[in-house]
């Protein structure tokens, strides 16, 4: 949850609209804040160079997803502190660029570039409006980055297709459609669903005069899928990673009781044509 500030009370969680405007304000705030606090909480699970999917713990290496070979270009977009381009860059032999929106994140990750001795190109920037050149990197990815945090996520799917060559992929994971209909608990509490898995209405933290501290927006399976072939992608695969039993973690609401039941990720695997 988001952290209120000093002398006052913290942000009200609702179900209201919410434009791609002030989603991308919220969220640049929101992670500037909560940046470090994310990487202490989370750094050990995630590494500093580490490719991991999702909460599950699957990572890039036995999945084998992006399909990378040395020398490719690769552009990271949600990208928080880099974890994955580093893991990319270190074991895949790649050129890597990660980026995120927030400059909080990407601070963290130049902390970890000079203990760590790793010279990873990073920027700032929003994902549904990249500043890179057409057909200029071969495969895009994003591990929970970016999608799930946008209102207009079709911008996102057009903005990776604009900048992948043709034969390229844009490989993303983001929070398993199912789970919008359940509460957000680890627990017992959170295997009854309690809401519609067809409700788009984005959830929201703010204050209550109006402002917006944090956005999460859904969309369920169809809608990705017309997102993704609407921008001119082919989507040549999907992943539902099952919970492995070697984690035994809780990470907010995902947990070894509800991955037993309940997909908590799906990972889109899409490919741009070639010509």
């Amino acid at each position: 949850m988001s952290q209120g500030y000093a002398g006052e009370p913290g942000p009200v969680a609702s179900r209201r609209e919410v434009d791609q405007a002030t989603t991308v304000r919220a969220q640049r705030g929101w992670w500037d804040l909560e940046a470090r606090e994310y990487h202490a909480d989370h750094g050990s699970f995630l590494g500093d160079a580490g490719f991991v999917w999702g909460p599950e713990g699957w990572t890039e290496a036995e999945l084998n997803l992006l399909g990378t070979r040395a020398g490719d270009r690769v552009l990271e977009i949600g990208g928080g502190a880099g974890q994955c381009a580093r893991w990319l860059q270190a074991e895949r032999g790649v050129q890597v660029v990660s980026t995120d929106l927030s400059r909080g994140m990407l601070d963290v990750g130049a902390e970890i570039d000079r203990r760590r001795g790793i010279p990873l190109a990073m920027a700032q920037c929003d994902a549904a409006v990249l500043p890179f050149a057409d057909e200029s990197f071969d495969h895009v990815v994003t591990s929970y980055g970016a999608v799930p945090f946008v209102a207009d996520s079709a911008a996102v799917m057009t903005e990776a297709h604009r900048v992948l060559r043709p034969g390229g992929t844009f490989v993303f994971s983001t929070t398993h459609p199912i789970r919008w209909a359940f509460p957000d608990v680890p627990g017992e509490d959170g295997l009854t669903a309690h809401g519609s898995y067809f409700d788009r209405t984005p959830y929201v933290e703010g204050f209550d005069d109006g402002s917006v501290t944090y956005a999460e927006h859904h969309r369920t399976l169809g809608d990705r899928v017309r997102e993704i072939t609407a921008a001119g992608l082919a989507l040549v695969d999907l992943v539902e990673p099952e919970w492995p039993e070697r984690n035994l973690q809780e990470w907010g609401g995902w947990s070894p009781t509800r991955g037993r039941v309940l997909p908590g990720t799906a990972i889109f695997v899409c490919l741009r044509p070639a010509r």
